[in-house]
């Protein structure tokens, strides 16, 4: 696990060289074990390493044989072995037993294919200095490969700047180039108000794009770039659709061929040569994943936030289950206070802006505390076994927004404003808002998802719409095509993979994914997620809906799938949503802070938002119309702009630096720098 950087297309090597080693700098967090560097003509690729796997000989980047295809990796390889297997009976000659390693030789053999033949989290960039059969030097001709995988675990953003591409595991890497102007990106604030998150491929600063998952780049280093066209070579609908392998015969057959996919799938992803943990909740996912992972280890450690407040913790099932499967049990206990002592901290450690992810912050804290490098997580469940009541809540938002096209729009607007007077809740209001403005997004699933309205949120940024500039009809942001993509995508599937394929596409990789990488990378943790390994993804997309749901069983084929080791008291238990008591905590102190805070906006959000609006969101929540997420969500989104966008500059930083000892491009080896 590490963090990647670098740049294309800058000919003086010792700029390229400065700029890297400032982005290495910012992202020292995620790799604090070594680093490394490669410099060639117009590319410079550098990293930081957290060691989990062959500590000794994993240092990056990891060139083959011939010195001229190096890799610089972020992530996890599980097949590795398999791979290298394979790889060397085809004559490839490997020097470590490093899971790098097994990419470059593959990328050798295969080429871009490679990336059908990986299994596992990886966002990697590949020097190809290979003599392309012309005339000229094979290095200043050089293909740069760059691929993130298909479900989008890693993390990987770009920006052109100055004819010059940038790359990196953070935003915040790349704001640090030098290069990148830190200013927001006001089209990101509406994804960002709308949804809780930045959806993808934009970013909250301008200019700075993720490279969306399942799709790959590929540049030439000595051409000019002034275009980047993402490739897609994986999507969860062509996945699901495919019919080359026979399917299970019923429900009961599924069970079985998923019981065993599971097994291999959760061994596999705790091949680590350092300690390794679980992040334990009182859910169904963790807890498959606890009952078998300890089949594998001994002594399991696993990880479970507790609050004081009785009625938000975990703490009683989460201890039954540690005590059912012997585990090596630890219990974080998170009050108000303490979330106040360290919020600037936790905060910090966002990539970008959110309303979710402390949580995962402050448990990924106590297992980095408590010596571990690497933990396990149930994420993903939810998204493939149909946990959340967006599979049930999709189809009726949809009923609505497909009624609402029939009726005038007055009326609309008319009966909506009557059903949130006489009818709280947030349930309420995101029906109202497909019924009140059902074409406000390609399809309902993204009403299920709100954080605020549609109609609140052209509130809250007055300022912005009704100044657009110069351009009154400016093109749809690319957040915005991204969903037409998606529900292209969907629409393909039945009910029931549609909503997997929404909950996959956006809130997984805008949020939970995002968030969890930046969190626990920020206390040098790396989090695997077993239940998105692609096999079990697409496996379990094949099947039809009879053979993965059953009317009042949530998550029917998982329980099947684990019947005989799954403890009574977690399968018969209702679902419920891991969250902090923030209802309670905004109450005290805590909320006096945010109080202040959104009084007081930075002025680079300022200028594009409603004061009014924005004070009006915490006194909504003060007398108790609206949750603790709006307001959270603002005083987050001002702190982390104040934070990384206030007083914006370009190239504010000299691109002279000391030049330490680097690796050489096309030496076969290097040096530690």
């Amino acid at each position: 696990m590490c963090g990647i950087c670098g740049v294309i297309g800058i000919e003086h090597t010792e700029q390229a060289e400065a700029i890297t080693r400032r982005m290495m700098e910012a992202i020292r967090h995620r790799g604090p074990d070594d680093d490394g560097l490669l410099v060639a003509p117009s590319v410079s690729l550098g990293m930081r390493r957290l060691s989990i796997i062959d500590l000794p000989g994993g240092h990056q980047p990891v060139f083959n044989e011939a010195g001229n295809v190096a890799v610089v990796f972020n992530g996890e390889i599980y097949n590795f072995r398999h791979l290298r297997g394979a790889l060397e009976a085809r004559g490839h000659v490997f020097r470590t037993h490093s899971d790098t390693e097994a990419i470059v030789h593959a990328y050798e053999e295969w080429g871009e294919d490679c990336l059908g033949q990986l299994r596992g989290m990886f966002a990697f960039a590949i020097w190809d200095a290979r003599d392309p059969g012309t005339s000229g030097n094979a290095a200043r001709q050089a293909r740069i490969f760059l691929a993130r995988d298909r479900l989008g675990i890693k993390p990987l953003y770009y920006s052109l700047a100055d004819g010059a591409f940038l790359f990196a595991s953070e935003v915040r890497a790349l704001m640090a180039s030098g290069r990148v102007t830190p200013r927001v990106a006001p089209s990101s604030l509406e994804a960002y108000l709308l949804f809780g998150s930045v959806a993808e491929p934009s970013t909250i600063v301008e200019n700075v794009f993720s490279l969306p998952p399942g799709h790959c780049i590929t540049l030439q280093a000595g051409a000019p770039i002034s275009v980047v066209q993402p490739k897609r070579y994986w999507d969860f609908s062509t996945a699901a659709l495919q019919t080359d392998s026979p399917r299970p015969k019923n429900f009961k057959d599924a069970a079985k061929q998923l019981r065993a996919l599971l097994e291999e799938t959760v061994r596999d992803h705790m091949i680590a040569d350092v300690p390794l943990g679980v992040f334990l909740s009182s859910g169904l996912d963790s807890t498959a994943l606890v009952a078998l992972a300890s089949r594998s280890q001994a002594d399991l450690r696993t990880f479970t936030v507790v609050f004081p407040e009785q009625n938000f913790s975990e703490a009683k099932i989460s201890r039954e289950t540690a005590k059912h499967f012997k585990t090596n049990h630890q219990e974080v206990l998170l009050g108000p206070d303490q979330v106040l002592a360290q919020l600037d901290d936790a905060v910090n450690s966002l990539d970008q802006p959110t309303m979710d992810g402390l949580n995962t912050y402050f448990v990924s804290r106590a297992a980095h505390l408590a010596g571990l490098k690497v933990t396990l997580s149930g994420l993903g469940g939810d998204e493939i076994f149909g946990g959340y009541s967006t599979f049930t809540t999709t189809p009726k938002a949809a009923f609505l927004a497909e009624l609402g096209r029939w009726v005038p729009g007055p009326l609309r607007r008319l009966s909506a404003d009557v059903a949130i007077k006489f009818a709280a809740g947030d349930a309420v209001l995101k029906a109202s808002a497909a019924w009140r403005s059902p074409n406000d997004f390609p399809h309902a699933y993204y009403f299920t998802r709100l954080l605020f309205t549609p109609s609140r949120v052209h509130r809250l940024l007055a300022p912005y719409f009704d100044n657009p500039g110069e351009n009154k009809n400016p093109p749809a942001p690319v957040w915005r095509q991204r969903l037409q993509e998606t529900t292209r995508q969907a629409k393909r599937l039945d009910s029931f993979n549609s909503v997997s394929c929404f909950e996959l596409e956006s809130y997984m990789v805008n949020t939970l994914l995002r968030d969890t990488d930046a969190v626990s990378m920020a206390n040098s943790l790396e989090v695997r997620v077993p239940f998105l390994d692609h096999r079990l993804v697409e496996f379990v997309g094949r099947l039809p809906k009879k053979c993965k749901s059953m009317d009042g069983v949530p998550k029917a084929l998982l329980v099947e799938a684990l019947s005989d080791v799954l403890p009574d008291n977690v399968v018969g238990q209702a679902k419920r949503t891991f969250t902090l008591p923030w209802n309670l905590w905004l109450r005290g102190p805590l909320g006096v802070r945010l109080s202040q805070e959104l009084a007081n906006l930075t002025p680079e959000l300022k200028q594009y938002m409603n004061l009014r609006a924005v004070r009006g969101a915490w006194q909504n929540f003060v007398i108790g119309h609206t949750t603790w997420s709006r307001p959270w969500s603002l005083y987050v989104l001002n702190t982390w702009i104040s934070r990384h966008l206030a007083g914006a500059v370009t190239n504010a930083t000299s691109d002279a630096v000391a030049v330490r000892p680097v690796a050489v491009a096309g030496g076969g080896s290097s040096s530690r720098s």
